[in-house]
């Protein structure tokens, strides 16, 4: 096989090809050693994309106006011809180049690089109709291939390196810009994400998807502020479409303004009533705001739409206090044998457990029980290696040493009550107490301080940065959570609760950036926390909790780090114990406030009186009188629970202390 007319081979040809791609230098040298005994216009035209690729545009213009006179009908030398000519600013002779490709056939780049010409012309409308033109083109470069080819097969590594080779040479790229954004958000890199789909809106402000990818990165981020403005721009624009209706009301449930959220649904479901996801969605802001008629009545509207059943269900079983009828119990198993997506079918099995678990069935709930969890632990790896791995670096780092070295660091400020502990501790009923006092607002489980955390992951080895860090960083830091908590704070009240159950993991960085805070750890016991994160299904998160080995272990590396903090950093936690809350509420609740520099308020007894909007699982718990009825709750499953308890060891027996591990 020959290339042209010269006798030189496709082989030949494809190894200069390749390394245009790579190192246009060395395309260079191949075409230049192959043009010695040719005069192939193919490889002119290589030759031509390199020395472009390199800098030498008037190298590449002579070669390409060669060939376009050779061969007039050639897309190849007129787009190079227009991208030489482009670069050398002679823009109306590079768009009139690019105009003949398009009436002869089109390329890739072609509206790109139209779109950029338009720009520099100062055309802006030109300009962007021709990028959305090439957003919207379903063919790639090569380079560009290459990169989404790499992301398909799950090349991370290489993906990274060809999409960062073709946005090198093609900086504002659109596409790129668009593809790669989508490839940071899968590595859970939002800012980055950001960053390049602002790029890409830059020369294409009306590009839909785009800013509907640049509002879910920034809900992502927990940037919700800055979500629901994109959000109310794609809507001015389309105000019915259902994606763009809902992802304004999630961001009105994630910044804590359930009403507004639950009355802008009730819009959406006059245009779309028979939309089942949106009232399960429904269903969820009503159960946050403690109106459980309308919150049922709206699951069993999904339910009988035969949409969303399975999150409808387990809506229902998420309330804790509602008993399935035995028409429902059926109705369950019925859907549960049909086909649907994983899940679905994830969720109807955590539903069904939680009703035959209320009708005494053991047996058959915790098969339900477990087979949900090993569905969903398909879908969410969880490597125990890692938290032991975290836990023992922090014990290192953290030592009574470290925190005499920078005392007075970080932001003065005494308003955050953080609430940490193992998930399904009781921990939402000391947030309900906290927030049933005048000068406390309760808020959510915010993630901001894990974000900021995730970003001082990435800048180096965490939590050993930590020790660079000057004063004046950690007092920006300090100030920065509370900045971002800010709006998720309604109230006049001087003090906010932070209730992620996961922040004990970064016990040590609030001592650093915000030292007047309070924190306050939620220990629960072993078994019965356990089981209760087992038969939970998380919207999102908490990767441990579906295996009961897995949970055992989470919650020993808890105590372990709980305990290193209360040996260096002596009464700087508080400690509640669910049982002794459960038997002695005022007591329990005078040595609460007093922790956190608050009077007693008789207020804080009557808690389940509070009409606060709670999103938790045990919203509707909160809402009753402390009692009893949880405790033992894990008792009947104890047959199978072997694996967690082999797994917590010495903590099992120590409890409710720490045993030295």
């Amino acid at each position: 096989m020959t290339i042209g007319n010269d006798g030189s081979s496709a082989a030949t040809f494809e190894s200069a090809y390749r390394e245009l791609l790579q190192d246009p230098a060395a395309c260079e040298r191949i075409c230049r050693g192959i043009l010695t005994n040719s005069s192939s216009p193919v490889i002119r035209l290589l030759l031509a994309s390199a020395l472009r690729l390199q800098g030498d545009n008037a190298g590449a213009d002579a070669l390409a106006t060669a060939l376009v006179r050779e061969i007039p009908r050639w897309t190849g030398a007129h787009f190079e011809y227009g991208m030489a000519a482009g670069r050398q600013g002679r823009h109306a002779e590079a768009l009139a180049a690019f105009y003949e490709v398009e009436k002869l056939g089109g390329l890739p780049a072609l509206w790109r690089e139209i779109g950029e010409q338009r720009r520099a012309t100062g055309d802006a409308t030109g300009a962007e109709a021709a990028f959305l033109r090439h957003l919207a083109s379903p063919v790639l470069e090569p380079s560009l291939h290459e990169a989404v080819a790499l992301q398909t097969a799950q090349d991370v590594p290489g993906a990274e390196r060809a999409y960062r080779l073709h946005l090198k040479r093609y900086p504002d790229d659109v596409l790129a810009l668009r593809h790669f954004a989508e490839f940071c958000s899968s590595q859970d890199r939002y800012d980055e994400a950001e960053t390049l789909l602002r790029r890409c809106l830059d020369r294409a402000p009306s590009f839909e998807l785009g800013r509907y990818g640049l509002a879910m990165v920034l809900l992502h981020a927990h940037a919700v502020v800055p979500a629901l403005e994109e959000v109310e721009r794609l809507l001015a624009h389309a105000p019915n479409r259902l994606e763009y209706m809902a992802l304004k009301a999630d961001a009105l449930g994630r910044l804590g303004d359930f009403e507004a959220a639950a009355d802008y649904i009730e819009s959406i479901l006059t245009i779309h009533s028979t939309n089942g996801p949106m009232w399960a969605n429904y269903g969820h802001i009503l159960r946050a705001l403690g109106r459980r008629e309308a919150c049922e009545a709206a699951y069993k509207c999904a339910i009988l739409l035969n949409q969303a059943v399975g999150e409808a269900y387990w809506g229902l079983a998420n309330l804790k206090t509602y008993r399935f009828p035995p028409a429902e119990v059926a109705a369950m198993r019925a859907q549960a044998a049909m086909p649907r997506s994983s899940e679905d079918h994830t969720s109807l099995m955590f539903a069904l457990g939680k009703a035959l678990e209320d009708e005494r069935d053991y047996a058959g709930a915790f098969e339900a029980y477990d087979a949900g969890n090993r569905e969903r632990r398909k879908t969410l790896p969880y490597d125990h290696r890692e938290r032991e791995e975290t836990v023992r670096r922090a014990k290192s780092v953290f030592s009574p040493a470290f925190f005499a070295e920078r005392r007075g660091y970080g932001a003065a400020a005494a308003d955050p009550i953080f609430i940490v502990g193992m998930p399904r501790s009781g921990s939402t009923l000391v947030e309900q107490i906290l927030a049933s006092h005048s000068a406390v607002e309760g808020t959510m489980e915010l993630i901001e301080l894990l974000m900021i955390a995730r970003r001082l992951e990435r800048s180096g080895a965490f939590p050993e940065t930590l020790g660079a860090l000057t004063p004046e960083a950690c007092r920006q830091l300090g100030e920065e959570y509370l900045a971002r908590s800010r709006p998720f704070r309604k109230t006049g009240a001087t003090r906010f609760i932070d209730k992620m159950p996961n922040n004990f993991t970064q016990t040590g960085l609030i001592q650093l950036i915000l030292p007047n805070a309070r924190i306050i750890d939620v220990r629960r016991d072993p078994r019965a926390c356990g089981f209760s994160n087992y038969k939970q299904h998380w919207a999102t998160g908490q990767a441990f909790s579906y295996d009961l080995a897995d949970i055992g272990k989470y919650y020993r590396s808890y105590v372990e780090l709980m305990a290193h903090f209360d040996a260096v950093l002596p009464g700087r936690v508080h400690r509640v114990i669910y049982e002794d809350l459960v038997a002695s509420p005022e007591a329990e609740t005078r040595r609460l406030l007093a922790a956190c520099g608050l009077e007693f308020e008789a207020g804080c007894l009557r808690f389940f009186e509070n009409q606060r909007a709670v999103r938790t699982p045990s919203s509707e718990q909160v809402r009753q009188p402390v009692n009893k009825d949880g405790l033992d709750a894990w008792r009947p499953f104890e047959p199978w629970l072997v694996p967690l308890k082999d797994a917590l060891g010495p903590v099992l027996g120590a409890y409710p202390a720490a045993p030295r591990l």
